[in-house]
């Protein structure tokens, strides 16, 4: 069969089955599908142009200069070559200590605070909430204490119960709590309705609806948000240590601070398995909650 035969013997759409003159009264019907919108064009390339002079005047405010950048990296390269070869120098016991610490605040953190938003997660829906005031207020109160960034939660939680890790995991409690909450709330807004509408046509009340209708859709996906959230705070937990909130961050900012940096190689080369460890298993355990993704 030769290729005009082949090109004869597809199926025509609806456009290609038109003349000319039909193609043409089409066009001059629907001009708004046919021509570009020079007005649309315009807008895009206006939004990129202040983006870019914005990006530009960001960069030269902050004396952001290829100079400084390169002898920065410079200056990296030498504290990665005085890394090696790394050595402990007998602290290693004390290290996997305080990486156990920082992995018990980052868990005790994301635990609780996955605890404590859940309830007010539904609050916070627009299908199991009505009343807009009382969704207005849950939303904005997780909007104002997710607003503050977990560090600034160290720093607080230090000044207020002291140092150690009591405070890290209260700051993580905080940071998570209302992103947490939002997350939570979303997924219970994006639930399906049938089962709802099913648990109430059989005589079921509001809280029989909740239980047996929301809760097991949305209880697969919370626990996935919950592993990864606890996946972050394991960084987090490191950085927050730094403030004196507990964990390995103390170590870290100790061996910076006089450059001692053989065991800081070591500590970090600890931080990063213990990072890749957590993903692949947390990796294996939200795709065993939520179920592998059917293919056609």
């Amino acid at each position: 069969m030769t290729t005009s035969n082949k090109q004869a013997s597809r199926p025509m759409g609806p456009l290609s089955r038109l003349g000319a003159e039909d193609l043409a009264a089409v066009a001059a019907r629907h001009r708004q599908y046919f021509e570009p919108s020079w007005q649309a064009r315009s807008l895009i390339g206006a939004v990129i142009a202040v983006m870019t002079a914005i990006a530009i005047f960001a960069l030269i405010r902050l004396e952001v200069t290829p100079e400084r950048f390169f002898s920065g990296l410079s200056r990296l390269g030498f504290f990665v070559v005085q890394m090696f070869p790394p050595n402990d120098e007998g602290k290693f016991w004390f290290f996997l200590k305080a990486l156990a610490e920082t992995l018990a605040i980052a868990f005790a953190g994301t635990l609780t605070a996955a605890v404590l938003a859940a309830p007010v997660a539904f609050l916070a829906a627009r299908n199991v909430i009505p009343n807009i005031f009382v969704r207005f207020a849950v939303r904005r109160g997780l909007d104002v204490i997710r607003s503050v960034d977990a560090l600034i939660w160290a720093l607080v939680w230090v000044g207020v119960v002291g140092l150690g890790p009591f405070a890290g995991v209260l700051a993580i409690i905080c940071s998570d709590f209302g992103a947490l909450g939002k997350l939570f709330s979303e997924v219970v807004e994006a639930a399906d309705n049938k089962a709802s509408e099913g648990v109430l046509s059989t005589g079921g009340n509001p809280v029989h609806r909740i239980r047996f209708a929301l809760i097991p859709q949305v209880l697969p996906v919370m626990a996935s948000q919950v592993l990864y959230f606890f996946e972050s705070n394991v960084r987090s937990a490191t950085i927050i240590g730094i403030v004196g909130a507990g964990g390995v961050g103390q170590y870290l900012a100790e061996l910076l601070r006089v450059l001692d940096l053989p065991p800081l190689g070591v500590l970090i080369f600890l931080i990063l398995v213990t990072v890749a460890i957590i993903d692949v298993i947390s990796s294996r355990l939200r795709l065993a909650i939520i179920g592998q993704p059917q293919r056609p």
